[in-house]
């Protein structure tokens, strides 16, 4: 038998067909995660190689896009990519997907800029690849849906979300080794996932979706990109320094983004409520399953967004330090040190998917949610100087809480819809986890930095006084923004190092080489580190416990395992999976 007929077999017998499918899928979700989590590790690596130095004014800003440059274009297009996908077909959308994500990891490979060019062009190509991310996860999901049947559909998107996390582990171990030898490396590593991945879908998949004969509906598109742009913008520079402000928040460029965002978006809503053809139907709301499993999808997104951020700050810029680790060695052991977090989502995200199956969504994707507010609880607990084992097992229940809640919850979300908008599902869903992720950012550095902001001046000030740095140099260093020191720490920089600079000449040698030293910055960052913590995640306890409260109330039940599509009111279609 020759390889056509192989392959022809493959995609004709409708059993091994669903393989192909989630082999595809899977692999664009290993892809996506890998990518993202590698940069965080690599980051410092990065700046060192385009030699842009972490403290410099306007720097931070370079940092923050170039981490959220992929979320934001995602978040911004799935919703119009996911309709239409609805309407000229998934597969088509989804391989071109793969295409765009693998030119642009080819190009980031290639950048040959400096300093605040160099991250430019870093940003633009990030932006780039997140419009090809954007074509794949608007449809990833939807083309799954379309192909397992309601009783094994919970057990295929777990294996796809675990993949997704596998890729987040190597990613975190293979981005530090990467990033030690060539920076590029980091960028090369998704180009053989992606033309694997692009030729598997261009000559595997099929599309045999129902269309929805309908128009595109470009003026719901441009509005709803219109108001997520500015609103993202607006909450990623609201973090950012301003005048002599900690946070830009209250500045009239943030505030008027921010308002003119929200303006859009109620725009936005009412276009589409009364245009014939609208890119998202807002009846979909109406569906209690659908509504239900999209918000708790956001809160969460936000609560695991912030944590990662939160975790990897207080491993590089406190824990590994005062344990010993160079600051330029701590962005590869943070990744190590946070393995028990990706365990405990591989250990239950394929479990809570297959019994989902079988008993509903409602009871699993619950639990999942109050699993992960009691770690956030354990976590405010935890003395900052801890001991790692208390820590790892943490961090494990707090993977096994959102393992237990993702898998359920998509497919009850998907099987809530009628297969011509499963399209529009997906793309609301994916919107909804790169939003939160980029709004967790906004929620919890802010968080963060409001409780530094009234702790570390005077910490930082009689700290330095007391090591013989002169009080002029010391109310200098007390005054720069905390957000500096955070990013410092955050790519394996001494803050104190980068900042004392040229005053160095005027403090003792031997009280030079404490402040230098591994322990100094640290402890002295301890205790307001300490107090905004404790804001940030008494903020992810509330998004958990509201998001488990909202899954339940989604009802639930046995499913009865049927896939054909039934008309409801308010042409309002449900497939009767028992999620109701």
């Amino acid at each position: 038998m020759s390889l056509k007929q192989k392959l022809d077999g493959l995609k004709n017998d409708p059993v091994k067909y669903q393989y192909v499918v989630l082999s595809n899928t899977t692999l664009g979700s290993f892809m996506a995660f890998l990518n993202t989590s590698i940069l965080i590790i690599a980051l410092p690596a990065i700046f060192r190689g385009i030699g842009l130095a972490p403290l410099a004014p306007g720097n931070v800003g370079y940092l923050l896009w170039t981490l959220v440059g992929f979320q934001v274009a995602s978040a911004v297009l799935v919703v119009t990519f996911g309709r239409l996908g609805d309407i000229v077909g998934r597969v088509r959308l989804y391989n071109l997907g793969f295409l765009v994500f693998t030119v642009a990891a080819i190009a980031l490979a290639f950048v040959p800029g400096k300093g605040g060019a160099g991250a430019i062009q870093i940003v633009i190509l990030r932006v780039i690849q997140g419009v090809g991310g954007a074509f794949i996860f608007a449809n990833s999901t939807a083309i799954l849906t379309d192909v397992f049947p309601s009783n094994r559909r919970g057990a295929a998107l777990g294996i796809n979300q675990v993949a997704g996390l596998a890729g987040a582990f190597i990613g975190l171990i293979v981005g530090g080794v990467l990033a030690d030898i060539n920076w590029r490396f980091v960028f090369w590593i998704s180009v053989p996932f992606g033309l694997i991945g692009t030729v598997w879908a261009y000559f595997m998949l099929k599309d045999e979706s129902p269309r929805l004969k309908a128009k595109v509906d470009l003026t719901g598109g441009v509005l709803f990109a219109l108001s997520l742009v500015l609103i993202l913008i607006a909450i990623t520079y609201g973090v950012q320094p301003h005048g002599a402000q900690t946070m830009s928040w209250g500045s009239t460029p943030v505030l008027g983004e921010l308002g003119l965002g929200l303006l859009l978006l109620v725009v936005f809503f009412v276009y589409e409520s009364k245009t014939n053809h609208p890119m998202l139907n807002p009846k979909l709301f109406l569906n209690r399953a659908f509504s239900a499993g999209a918000l708790s999808n956001l809160l969460a997104s936000i609560g695991r967004g912030g944590l990662q951020f939160m975790l990897i700050l207080w491993l590089q810029g406190i824990w590994l330090p005062l344990h010993g680790y160079r600051f330029d060695q701590t962005p590869l052991w943070a990744g190590i040190y946070m393995v028990p977090l990706t365990v405990g989502f591989l250990v239950s995200g394929p479990l809570s998917g297959y019994l989902s199956d079988r008993f509903g969504a409602r009871y699993f994707s619950t639990l999942g949610m109050i699993v992960a507010s009691i770690s956030f609880i354990s976590l405010v607990l935890l003395p900052v100087n801890f001991a790692y084992p208390f820590f790892a097992m943490i961090i494990f229940l707090n993977g096994v809480g959102f393992g237990l809640f993702a898998a359920p919850n998509t497919s009850a979300v998907m099987s809530s819809v009628k297969p011509t908008d499963r399209g529009a599902a997906s793309g609301v869903m994916a919107t909804f986890t790169n939003t939160g992720q980029v709004l967790s950012i906004g929620i919890f550095f802010s968080l963060m930095i409001t409780g530094l902001a009234s702790t570390l001046p005077q910490s930082l000030y009689s700290g330095l006084l007391s090591n013989g740095v002169p009080g002029s140099v010391a109310l200098r260093l007390s005054h720069v923004p905390p957000v500096a020191s955070i990013f410092a720490a955050f790519l394996g920089f001494n803050p104190l190092k980068l900042l004392i600079g040229p005053s160095a000449h005027s403090i003792a040698p031997a009280k030079l080489v404490h402040i230098y030293g591994q322990k100094f910055f640290p402890s002295l960052i301890s205790a307001p580190f300490k107090h905004g913590l404790v804001i940030a995640f008494s903020v992810a306890v509330a998004l958990c416990v509201i998001a488990a409260v909202i899954s339940w109330l989604r009802g639930g039940g046995r499913p009865v395992h049927m896939d054909q599509t039934v008309t409801m009111p308010d042409e309002i279609q449900i497939e009767p999976t028992g999620v109701q």
